[in-house]
């Protein structure tokens, strides 16, 4: 018998993209598991908390200034009301994608909400993204783990869709922190931990407006 060999994986940089990438130390202690299953508006989860989105885990550091620009969505707010991420501006967002059916995002929602209430002095303002969800899942969820914070109602994944032209949240859970220009300046794939975010808040929070 013949055995077949086994090719390395790697990860693909896109050419002409003025971006560094790293893994910060301090955010060495990201999980890196995540669901497995399909890419964000190409499959259905199957509400048993194990779809997740393709892509490699991981933190993505972009230089201060020279990071995509954040889409200005607008949509429906879970539990109701609207909220436009350009009424944010001026402020570092963080942008988390999830969804209740994921296990690796329940995992890091205690983290988050805890996060949210210590940089809410400072102005950082966190929004959630909850997509292919219902809104009563979505609203136990957020109740479940005490989230203050609002998130966007994206069950079509249209919202989502609209940050695949800039930097694409490769895999659920996936984290966006902005900086107060509107500017993307991190990105991490897989569920964070409140040391390593925390770190990258800072970190993207001391950059100059």
């Amino acid at each position: 018998m013949s055995r077949r060999r086994r090719t390395p994986s790697r990860i693909r940089v896109r050419p002409g993209r003025a971006v560094t990438t790293a893994v910060l130390a301090a955010a060495s202690a990201l999980a890196l598991a995540g669901c497995a299953g399909g890419a964000i508006a190409s499959n259905t989860p199957a509400s048993n908390g194990q779809s997740f989105v393709a892509g490699s885990p991981g933190t993505t550091l972009y230089r201060a200034g020279a990071g995509p620009q954040a889409p200005a969505v607008t949509g429906p707010v879970v539990g109701g009301g609207r909220l436009s991420l350009a009424s944010y501006r001026g402020h570092v967002v963080v942008l988390n994608f999830w969804g209740s059916w994921c296990t690796p995002c329940r995992e890091e929602a205690p983290d988050l909400a805890a996060l949210a209430n210590h940089f809410r002095p400072a102005g950082v303002r966190f929004v959630g993204i909850d997509i292919r969800d219902s809104p009563a899942s979505a609203q136990a969820f957020t109740s479940d783990f005490r989230i203050s914070y609002p998130s966007l109602n994206d069950p079509g994944d249209t919202i989502a869709l609209d940050f695949r032209d800039t930097v694409p949240p490769a895999g659920i859970p996936t984290t966006l922190v902005v900086a107060r220009g509107g500017r993307i300046a991190a990105r991490v794939i897989g569920p964070v931990t409140y040391s390593g975010l925390k770190s990258l808040i800072q970190r993207v929070a001391a950059q100059p407006g």
